[in-house]
């Protein structure tokens, strides 16, 4: 949770409503003391039939192939011209 003075919240009002949209709670500061609070409206969940129409709308993964990208970026092969690794 960020604050805001009322002076800030005047001035880039957009951009602080912008930033409760994405999901921020904002206290706003009078005078140094805190007297209302911006954030995000709650959002009704999504229902299983949209939940479904997203996944059917997914790319495949080959789960080998993805094992092996993680497991390179993890652990990457030495370089033979920098030399064994100490350890």
């Amino acid at each position: 949770m960020s604050e805001v003075t009322v002076r800030e919240l005047r001035d880039h009002g957009r951009a602080v409503i912008d930033r409760a949209a994405r999901g921020e709670r904002i206290i706003i500061i009078r005078a140094g003391r805190p007297v209302a609070e911006i954030r995000p409206v709650d959002r009704p969940p999504l229902t299983a039939e949209v939940l479904l129409t997203r996944w059917h709308r997914l790319p495949p993964v080959d789960p080998a192939a993805m094992r092996a990208e993680i497991d390179e970026a993890l652990d990457p092969a030495p370089d033979p011209a920098i030399g064994p690794a100490d350890s």
